[in-house]
Parts: C-alpha cells; sequence; structure tokens
C-alpha cells in the first residue's frame, strides 16, 4: 500500500537512437525511452537500428529492497491486509534490469 503497483521502465541503447518493443505491448522509435509498466510485469524486449545486430533479452522481477522493508512496514502499522495488498499486486517487485543498458554490436 506504500508503492504503487507500476514504475518508471528505461531502454539505454550505445548507440542511441535504436526501435525498441516489448512482448507486453510497449514500444518507441528511439532510445533512449521510459515506459509506465506494472511493477509484476515479465517481458522480452527486442532492439534494433539499422547497421547493427538485433538485440533480444528478457525482464523479470523481483521483490525490492524497499518493496520488503514497505510490507515490513505494512505488517506493524496496517496488519496482514497493508502486506496482503502489496505482495498480491506486485507492488513490493522492482523490474530487472532497470534501466536496460545495451550497447549494440554493427
Amino acid at each position: 500500500m506504500t508503492r504503487g503497483t507500476n514504475t518508471d521502465f528505461t531502454v539505454q541503447t550505445t548507440p542511441g537512437g535504436a526501435a525498441v518493443t516489448t512482448t507486453n505491448g510497449f514500444s518507441c522509435t528511439a532510445t533512449p525511452c521510459t515506459f509506465r509498466m506494472p511493477r509484476r510485469s515479465e517481458f522480452a524486449v527486442t532492439i534494433t537500428k539499422d547497421g547493427y545486430k538485433t538485440w533480444q533479452g528478457q525482464v523479470t522481477n523481483r521483490v525490492a529492497g524497499g518493496g520488503g522493508a514497505a510490507m515490513a512496514g505494512n505488517v506493524l502499522v496496517g496488519g496482514l491486509i497493508g502486506a496482503g495488498v502489496d505482495a498480491s499486486s506486485g507492488a513490493m517487485l522492482d523490474l530487472v534490469p532497470n534501466p536496460l543498458q545495451v550497447t549494440l554490436e554493427p
């Protein structure tokens, strides 16, 4: 209940200006770019740029340091209901890696 269910997910490439698509429906035409994504997302990322090899990778989630602390605070202040909301909503998770930093190969 102390963290939102969405977070900013950023993609940065060297060189910049690459196109990004994700399997959960997000895309941009030029890096760097940032998307507002659900914390509990797991998705594949494809990065393309003319003259460079296509890059593909996976983004997952894990319990964040702040998420675990927030959950402990919920148990102390709000009891198990607050902790249950954070656990079921994904509010205690962070996307990994974030930011996603990729060096493209010619």
